[in-house]
């Protein structure tokens, strides 16, 4: 249908202009309304425009920040600097069939070390992947990788689920037998 319009379109053109060719052009604008104020835009990935965020910089297409509701609020120094004074983190993971372990930096979001039971040289070793024999060698290998990584110390708080208890502590107590000082924060 669309080729017929641009055909029809086409013959009027050509026929108004004596003997010149000329083709219409279509014009289809991006841009759109937004807060009082008209954004031109590219076409997004997903076929809708990017309405452009409050400054302007970032379309909605990507993650907003969270805004604080209390933007005033004080933040203690110990909120401030606890991440860089205990930069390094341990979290373990105990399922029914795995048992997964890293040390994470605090402030780079990066993983230091990272020891699982599912990994294929752990895997040929362990009769089982989740029992306690598992969970201390799982502690043993993530000691070995953080020392090589120059990470001595390192702070675990359990999840609200989890109990200090039983293959977890079995996990921090190996590592800290194998030459790691873990800070325990419970609740």
């Amino acid at each position: 249908m669309l080729k017929q319009v641009i055909w029809n379109l086409r013959k009027r053109v050509v026929s108004d202009s004596g003997d010149k060719l000329i083709l219409p052009c279509m014009y289809v604008p991006t841009s759109s309304f937004h807060a009082g104020q008209v954004h031109c835009s590219q076409k997004s990935f997903f076929g809708g425009e990017d309405f452009l965020d409050d400054d302007n910089s970032r379309p909605y297409t990507y993650q907003k920040e969270k805004k604080s509701k209390n933007p005033n609020k004080h933040v203690s120094f110990k909120q401030q600097t606890e991440a860089y004074m205990e930069p390094f983190t341990l979290d373990v993971f105990i399922s029914k069939r795995f048992v997964s372990a890293s040390v994470t930096h605090r402030v780079t979001c990066k993983q230091v070390a990272v020891a699982g039971t599912n990994s294929k040289d752990i895997k040929a070793v362990l009769r089982s992947r989740s029992d306690n024999p598992a969970c201390l060698a799982i502690g043993r290998i993530l000691a070995e990788r953080a020392r090589e990584g120059d990470v001595y110390t390192a702070s675990y708080t359990p999840r609200e689920r989890d109990k200090f208890e039983g293959k977890i502590r079995a996990v921090v107590q190996s590592q800290i037998d194998n030459g790691i000082d873990i800070k325990v924060y419970l609740d």
